[in-house]
């Protein structure tokens, strides 16, 4: 089906469907799977996707999980869900396009005249996301970072923080800015409410990260009276608050081997060493300090480094009394 026609109201209510839209010509032979569950009452939509980055894998799963798992008899509204939102990149196994080395979490929202990620934005963005009641986008940590699994939401809107609530997650990441070009700051343009997740990645599923995302899918489902029955939230183990943006983790000058020096979810005082690169000779090349006092929010696993590589983020605790998980410190939660 051609992107431009997709519309889900013209599907048929208490059935499941599955459609390709076709980016042609635009972005020649790559299609997007779009899966479609239309309850037997009309409601509210909670529209997913995952695969943004194509080295993350736990969303594309959970979809897929949620998709066979949910009964249109017993819906009042919809999921519209896109697994594999850059095919290109998912594919490929990398984080980027391999078509133009475009990064879809920065192309939002995309222009059909532009690079071939930036088309895919905007499909991604008018023909789905568009029709969302709710937004979730689901992330994690791909191949070379090492990230929380979090759920992570809109600071200013009362709709999104609610819905983190009872998403499932032990570590709630509350932001309040977002940085441009991101599928959930087209969503926030249209007042739409999101969520976004993440997780420990690796270039594979964590049955814990699985079970995660899948049961904060039903939670939201149950959240928005799409699915009968009340959320299952987790306990809170600790929030975090600021800028989720890992484009301002601290950077890498030179060429070197990365030895780590703190853990995940880690408290840190500023100026305190989160780890250094070394030499094949053993010797120093680089050292890294937190910028702030705060929260140690991703570290690179991938440890060859070059220019440019980002290595560490630290962020900062919520207001709302919230700490640090008990007796499990510095460990990505489960």
């Amino acid at each position: 089906m051609n992107s431009a026609d997709f519309n889900p109201v013209q599907f048929q209510r208490g059935q499941k469907h599955s459609i390709d839209l076709s980016l042609d010509p635009w972005v020649e032979g790559v299609c997007l799977p779009v899966v479609l569950v239309r309850g037997s009452r009309a409601g509210k939509t909670l529209v997913v996707t995952a695969g943004v980055h194509g080295d993350e894998y736990e969303g594309v799963r959970a979809i897929l999980d949620a998709y066979q798992s949910l009964d249109p008899q017993e819906m009042t509204g919809d999921f519209l869900a896109v697994p594999v939102a850059n095919p290109p990149a998912f594919w490929n196994g990398t984080r980027t396009s391999p078509l133009d080395q475009g990064n879809l979490a920065r192309a939002f929202p995309g222009n059909l005249d532009g690079s071939p990620t930036s088309a895919i934005a905007h499909v991604l963005a008018n023909s789905v996301i568009a029709f969302a009641d709710f937004f979730l986008d689901l992330h994690s940590a791909g191949v070379e970072l090492l990230m929380p699994t979090m759920v992570g939401y809109d600071a200013s809107d009362d709709r999104s923080r609610a819905a983190a609530a009872v998403f499932g997650a032990s570590v709630l990441w509350g932001h309040p800015e977002l940085a441009p070009g991101r599928t959930i700051s087209f969503a926030k343009q249209r007042d739409i409410p999101w969520l976004y997740t993440e997780a420990r990645g690796a270039g594979r599923i964590h049955p814990d990260d699985l079970r995660m995302f899948f049961g904060g899918v039903q939670n939201l489902l149950r959240h928005l009276h799409i699915l009968p029955g009340e959320p299952t939230p987790a306990k809170t183990e600790m929030h975090l608050f600021g800028s989720g943006d890992i484009d301002t983790s601290l950077v890498a000058n030179q060429q070197g081997f990365l030895i780590p020096e703190v853990e995940l979810l880690e408290p840190v005082r500023s100026g305190k060493r989160l780890g250094h690169t070394v030499d094949l000779h053993s010797e120093t090349v680089e050292s890294f300090y937190a910028p702030r006092d705060g929260v140690v929010a991703l570290i690179r696993q991938w440890p060859v480094i070059f220019p440019g590589d980002g290595m560490f983020l630290v962020t900062g605790l919520s207001s709302d009394g919230s700490t640090r998980p008990s007796g499990r410190r510095g460990r990505s939660p489960k």
